[in-house]
């Protein structure tokens, strides 16, 4: 299977952001990805306004703009968006929330995963705004089985143990990673343990770092920090970006997850 990463910096206007993917999502293609991984809030920026403004669902212009092209090049992409969920009442304030949702859209699929862990962590909370979602998901491409999980939910090793379960050899983690004092040490380490416990390949696509390298280690909101990534199931990194806005294409090899499984059978 060859994957697409697109690490890009989405802004504050869906049809802005729907225009940006659709050309890195073109790039990919054009080097041969089947399966192409977008960032978190790729259809709205975090700190680029209300989430709700611009929520939409899975019959929205940006799902289905996505689901034409991946339908017109043959690929399955993987992209990051916000749909309506609810309205709940904290502190004489109402809020009305949205799903963060991972699109899963191509010649055959069209679906979303909901993003089951908030972040409610490091003074930030986002179920203030996102109400979280309860269902795992998965899909194929090319034959192969592939889960989804989003940016928190990295922190979460049984979450990626019952992707394995259910067939998963390849789990996408499109995401969104605040920036600050040992954040990149713990992406590059929670990444590379994802992979370890469910012996599987992560491929994790990121917002890239609003300000770029010039930024880098600055403290931030969940806005991008770049390093996206690919990791083999023995927790080797076997592909990383930088900072700055980059695709990446690579070929996964599925023995290696039959190789790990037998000689590490954690699952």
């Amino acid at each position: 299977m060859r994957i697409g990463i697109v690490q890009l910096t989405s802004g504050g206007d869906i049809v802005d952001n729907l225009a940006l993917a659709r050309d890195q999502i073109r790039e990919a293609a054009s080097r041969g990805a089947t399966l192409i991984v977008l960032p978190e809030a790729a259809s709205h920026a975090f700190g680029a306004g209300r989430l709700d403004s611009q929520a939409q669902e899975l019959d929205g212009l940006y799902a289905t703009g996505l689901r034409e092209l991946a339908r017109e090049l043959g690929v399955t992409v993987v992209a990051g968006m916000f749909r309506p969920a609810d309205t709940v009442e904290r502190e004489g304030r109402a809020f009305h929330r949205v799903y963060n949702t991972a699109l899963v859209t191509g010649p055959d699929v069209h679906l979303g995963y909901d993003k089951i862990h908030t972040f409610d962590a490091f003074d930030y909370r986002e179920s203030d705004t996102v109400k979280p979602g309860s269902e795992l998901v998965t899909f194929e491409v090319d034959g192969v089985t592939v889960g989804v999980a989003t940016c928190y939910d990295i922190r979460f090793p049984v979450q990626f143990q019952d992707l394995a379960r259910r067939g998963a050899q390849v789990i996408v983690v499109p995401t969104s990673w605040m920036d600050g004092p040992e954040k990149l040490y713990q992406w590059r380490t929670l990444t590379a343990a994802r992979a370890l416990d469910s012996t599987s390949w992560i491929v994790a696509a990121g917002q890239a770092r609003p300000g770029g390298q010039e930024q880098a280690g600055q403290s931030s909101g969940p806005t991008g920090i770049g390093h996206s990534c690919v990791v083999g199931p023995t927790g080797r990194r076997e592909a990383e970006a930088g900072y700055e806005p980059e695709i990446i294409v690579m070929d996964l090899d599925m023995d290696e997850v039959t190789k790990a499984r037998k000689t590490l059978p954690v699952l």
